[in-house]
């Protein structure tokens, strides 16, 4: 028998979980159903900017702007960026001023988990399918044969999303750009060249279509994402097990590039973890469907290259709520506001990411990101 619900959220991400608690904030009910065992089922990734002009207010809806201040990864702000030889073109500190400062994605979605009432996250539910019952309802099945209902089924589940083909065909396409993880920890103790290298905050290494991208981590540690053009099956042609052999095939790629950097990948702790970019198109839209609509990555999917997703994933969580807040009682034109807006959010950003895809992995990637981070928004 199917268990009925007001509002189902499928993913709890912080899409999903930022829109249960603008609802929770305006006295509204909903079920948050998470692939997930629990909140400590993995590690949650590394640190994260949260722009002012949507994450930051996508937490003053919920209420927990006050909060969020006190996670705050002090110094994160500083950048560095550099070319193949090491040579530092860009340098920025942290001066405590911006409006885009860093934490650790981990906490914030702790932040927001705990805010919410106890057992509104249901974990360890992974989907297997849903559909539409035709009356505005939809179900959706769960991998222990469990089922439930709504009157409102809301996709936050991301780029694979199994509730996205309900409206949309659209599916992830790999971007041409492949990523491979790496953490060196403890890193002012054991690996203190490289911590000098990326100092206290992000670091970028851009030339010949392919980068370093790291960050401190706020345990002491380096986080790094090598990237580059490759062909999709790349990655397949690794032997991830044997560690010390992909070190050497990533670095391949790097050849007389400065040692500092390739550092970076041959100094590591623990195994490497490759990754494809994947995007939806730009401009990514859905007819509008009673009774479900999408938000994060399961609508607008995009690369990593314009530091939007989660803040948007965020945004739409709490624009979302807060539309269903404003119009009681009524779901579908709650959603028509939301989607409206959505839409145009979404293709923007993508948009942007796209552009910055080329840009960062062209032939002139390094020169193009040093005059965006001199004249550009940065500098401003």
């Amino acid at each position: 028998m199917s268990t009925h619900y007001p509002i189902a959220i499928i993913g709890g991400g912080l899409g999903g979980v930022t829109a249960a608690r603008v609802l929770h904030a305006n006295g509204i009910k909903a079920a948050v159903f998470e692939l997930e065992a629990s909140a400590q089922a993995r590690t949650q990734g590394g640190m994260l900017d949260i722009h002012e002009e949507d994450g930051q207010k996508a937490l003053r809806a919920g209420g927990l702007y006050d909060d969020f201040r006190k996670i705050i990864h002090e110094g994160g702000q500083a950048l560095r960026l550099a070319g193949p030889d090491g040579t530092v073109h860009v340098s920025a500190e942290d001066d405590g001023d911006g409006d885009r400062p860093e934490v650790d994605r981990g906490e914030l979605r702790d932040l927001l988990l705990n805010s919410l009432p106890d057992g509104t996250i249901r974990w360890g539910r992974k989907v297997t399918g849903a559909r539409s019952l035709n009356d505005g309802r939809h179900e959706v099945t769960f991998a222990d044969g469990s089922t439930v209902t709504a009157d409102l089924l809301i996709g936050a589940d991301g780029a694979w999303s199994r509730i996205r083909p309900l409206v949309s065909d659209a599916r992830p396409e790999y971007t041409g750009i492949s990523f491979v993880e790496t953490d060196l920890l403890d890193a002012d103790r054991r690996h203190p060249r490289s911590a000098a290298l990326i100092g206290g905050g992000s670091f970028m290494c851009l030339g010949d279509q392919r980068a370093f991208l790291a960050h401190r981590e706020t345990d002491g540690s380096l986080h790094v994402y090598t990237a580059l053009r490759a062909d999709e099956g790349w990655l397949g042609t690794i032997d991830f097990s044997d560690t010390t052999a992909a070190k050497a095939a990533v670095l391949a790629h790097f050849e007389g590039w400065d040692e500092g950097l390739r550092a970076l990948v041959a100094d590591a702790d623990g195994t490497l973890t490759p990754r494809h970019i994947h995007a939806l198109p730009v401009g990514h839209r859905w007819d509008r469907t009673p009774g479900l609509t999408l938000l994060g990555d399961a609508a607008h999917l995009m690369s990593p290259f314009a530091g939007e997703g989660a803040n948007l994933a965020m945004f739409d969580g709490a624009e979302l709520g807060l539309a269903i807040a404003a119009h009681p009682g009524d779901i579908e034109t709650a959603l028509a506001v939301y989607e409206e807006a959505l839409f145009p959010r979404g293709e923007a950003s993508a948009a942007e990411s796209a552009e910055s895809l080329e840009n960062m992995f062209s032939e002139r990637g390094l020169e193009h990101t040093v005059e965006f981070f001199t004249n550009g928004p940065a500098a401003q």
